[in-house]
């Protein structure tokens, strides 16, 4: 199960939660979600969430590496999987 949550606070950046498996078909359940909110996104800059992802697979890291390339997004990571994920979407894989 893959579960996309956006937050859009005043003053605040976006952020894309992502949480759960990031493979395969659920993969482009992540591209509709971000896509849908990227005219928003404006100067206010992204950060995604990433520290309930419990697996991604190719498709998953090349989503995020492909957020971060058109966005210059963030990611906030907090197990050495979740970090694995992030390192990779910045080196653009």
């Amino acid at each position: 199960m893959l579960r996309v949550t956006v937050s859009n606070s005043y003053g605040e950046p976006v952020t894309l939660k992502i949480e759960g498996k990031l493979a395969g078909k659920r993969v482009s359940e992540l591209d509709r979600a971000w896509q849908a909110m990227a005219p928003s996104l404006s100067s206010k800059g992204l950060v995604v969430d990433l520290r309930g992802v419990t697996f991604a697979d190719a498709e998953g890291r090349r989503a995020l590496a492909n957020i971060h390339s058109k966005t210059g997004a963030e990611f906030l990571a907090d197990t050495p999987l979740t970090k694995y994920y992030a390192d990779e979407a910045l080196k653009g894989i």
